[in-house]
């Protein structure tokens, strides 16, 4: 079903007619905005679905398997993508491309792809699927020209750094008939399958509450270049944030309003890793945050996301229920274990793993969206799934600036659970 942007982040840049005022000629990524705030507000946004037109799907959904990838983004996460990707039968990656030649040169020969640039991919007719691996604060651009090059999209987390400009991909991408998708995936592993299995089958009562933290000294310790985890759009509430969140949407359903507080514990901080080792990077987002969620259900969770401790012996996530509590595995990882303490029980119980993906398959979220192309039905890891995510941090964010709580206007059913024996 299609989610319409929220009233609270209404901008014209959601619009059929805003979105021809993009073109693909700028340099980098190759997206460059034109409309001034006058023009953009001379035309208005409708709140109306825009459904593709049946020989639109149609065409969709003859796109041969496997299908063929492209990635934009040649960093760290992508070697994930390439090496995981050859588990996968519905798709294969067939070329890479990165604003930094070189960098995509080395990448395509350590997994014998072909190199190109952002432009040739774009304007090559053999991909079907672009997978935007580049920073979060070219994620919209990346994805929205994937789209207008009429190629579906999944985009690494978050979907972009703001609503208005994820709503445009929504849109647009419904405009054209065309799917995005969007990590996290780890929600469909075997360790949360195997828990949300487990929420519905009552074995826990009624969830009542739920508590999460991703407690870190910061990535600049292990990571070569960190300085974009620091930058808005990032922090560990935009970095790490969407996994926990996906999780517990994945397990509760729709966040329906938030509260929270956010702190910068250092304004530099040391690179200690790699050739920037030394240098200092300059912190201008949060990097420790309190968020409060009440969830539509009549639950409520707190979730703490920092960069700002040292160390921390709390739980990845619990979630309490009337009659027991589910201890559940890091939601950055595809396992377990998954563990259950019933009221008046002496010890914990590890649950054995009932779903498959137990083992680390980023990449498991493209797959679902390309099967879900070929047999008409919808994606798990979809755009909708991932824009309510966005509008529950950045709901956070503008709550703890202004000391309040916020009622989020978005809204998404939980994703379809995955079935015992999936295979992608």
């Amino acid at each position: 079903m299609w989610l319409p942007v929220p009233k609270s982040c209404w901008n014209p840049l959601n619009t059929p007619r805003f979105l021809r005022l993009f073109r693909r000629d700028a340099p980098g990524y190759g997206v460059q905005e034109l409309a001034t705030m006058e023009e953009q507000a001379a035309h208005p946004f409708s709140y109306e679905a825009l459904e593709p037109t049946d020989e639109v799907t149609k065409t969709a959904r003859r796109m041969a398997l496997p299908a063929r990838v492209g990635i934009v983004g040649a960093g760290n996460i992508s070697d994930h993508y390439l090496r995981i990707s050859l588990g996968f039968e519905s798709f294969s990656v067939v070329s890479i491309a990165d604003i930094d030649p070189e960098r995509t040169r080395l990448k395509a020969e350590a997994h014998g792809v072909r190199p190109s640039s952002v432009a040739e991919l774009l304007a090559d007719d053999e991909i079907d699927v672009i997978v935007n691996l580049t920073v979060p604060a070219a994620h919209a651009a990346v994805s929205h020209a994937a789209l207008e090059a009429g190629k579906h999209v999944y985009s690494e987390k978050p979907i972009s750094t703001d609503r208005a400009a994820a709503g445009a991909l929504l849109a647009l991408a419904q405009e054209r008939g065309l799917r995005v998708g969007c990590a996290p995936d780890t929600f469909m592993g075997a360790g949360l399958q195997t828990a949300r299995a487990v929420v519905d089958a009552g074995l826990i009562g009624e969830p009542v509450a739920a508590t999460a933290f991703m407690m870190s000294s910061g990535p600049e310790r292990w990571h070569p270049d960190p300085a974009f985890f620091y930058a808005p759009g990032a922090g560990p509430l935009f970095d790490m944030g969407p996994y926990y969140l996906t999780a517990l949407v994945n397990l509760l359903g729709a966040v329906a309003r938030v509260s929270g507080s956010a702190v910068i514990g250092r304004e530099s901080r040391p690179i200690l890793s790699g050739a920037l080792r030394g240098s200092a990077v300059e912190v201008s987002t949060p990097t420790h945050v309190s968020s409060l969620l009440e969830f539509a259900s009549g639950a409520t969770a707190t979730l703490v996301t920092s960069f700002d401790a040292p160390a921390s012996q709390l739980p990845w996530c619990e979630v309490y229920g009337t009659e027991a509590t589910l201890s559940l595995p890091d939601p950055n990882t595809f396992g377990g274990p998954l563990r259950v303490r019933r009221a008046g029980d002496a010890e914990w119980e590890e649950l054995p793993m009932t779903r498959p993906y137990a083992v680390n398959s980023r990449g498991v979220g493209l797959a679902d969206m390309v099967l879900g192309l070929t047999e008409g039905r919808p994606h798990r890891a979809s755009g909708e799934l991932a824009f309510h995510v966005l509008d529950a941090m950045q709901s956070v964010l503008d709550a703890a600036t202004g000391h309040a709580w916020l009622t989020l206007d978005s809204n998404v059913e939980r994703p379809e659970a995955l079935p015992e024996g999936a295979r992608y």
